[in-house]
């Protein structure tokens, strides 16, 4: 049985690699066996971060550098993150899952599904309250859209409520949660979301 890859995209500040440093510890609580792959456009900055946490073992995170085209290898040539998540399985048979931080990009970033199983999108409010609206393909397609840094809303003059209830008509059913990762808000409903849609644990 193979580990269940799931992507985590998002524009550059969003909060990705924070949301990541946040799922881990309750992901092991759980007993869900999981490694990471990061990417960055010139750097392991991010999985660097990662490793200076210790949820995971050092050899569990690894790191693709993306160039200048961070969406190039999450869609349209995904073959260095699938090398790596194949290394990774090969190494650690026992995973659960695989989460694959993409590089920050913008609202059209998208996932190939030859690469992950599922996925979810992180915006956040200091980007605006207006982000749902303008129907970016991260958005509109993503099976989970996340808007992080819930807790600041009102010092960014963003109506949370407003911003949420935007995002909802724009993705009809698909679900959509607003996180903290400072305070540690939602991050729960974001591993059942996971358990429910894709790891089945």
């Amino acid at each position: 049985m193979t580990a269940a890859r799931v992507g985590i995209g998002g524009p550059v500040g969003c909060g990705k690699t924070a949301l990541i440093e946040q799922l881990l510890p309750e992901l092991a609580r759980l007993g869900i066996e999981t490694a990471v792959i990061t990417n960055d456009l010139v750097t392991d900055e991010d999985a660097e971060r990662l490793r200076k946490g210790g949820q995971l073992p050092a050899n569990r995170i690894l790191a693709v550098q993306a160039g200048a085209c961070p969406h190039t290898v999450i869609r349209e040539d995904p073959t260095l993150n699938m090398a790596a998540a194949d290394r990774l399985e090969a190494e650690f048979p026992e995973l659960d899952l695989i989460l694959i931080e993409s590089g920050g990009d913008n609202l059209a970033s998208t996932f190939s599904l030859d690469l992950v199983d599922w996925w979810m999108f992180v915006i956040d409010v200091a980007g605006g309250g207006d982000i749902p609206r303008k129907n970016g393909p991260g958005v509109l397609q993503c099976d989970l859209l996340v808007i992080n840094k819930s807790d600041i809303a009102p010092h960014v003059d963003v109506d949370l409520d407003q911003m949420i209830a935007d995002a909802k008509q724009v993705r009809g059913p698909k679900p959509v949660l607003a996180v903290s990762c400072r305070e540690r808000s939602r991050i729960a409903d974001i591993v059942s979301q996971l358990r429910r849609d894709v790891i089945f644990a």
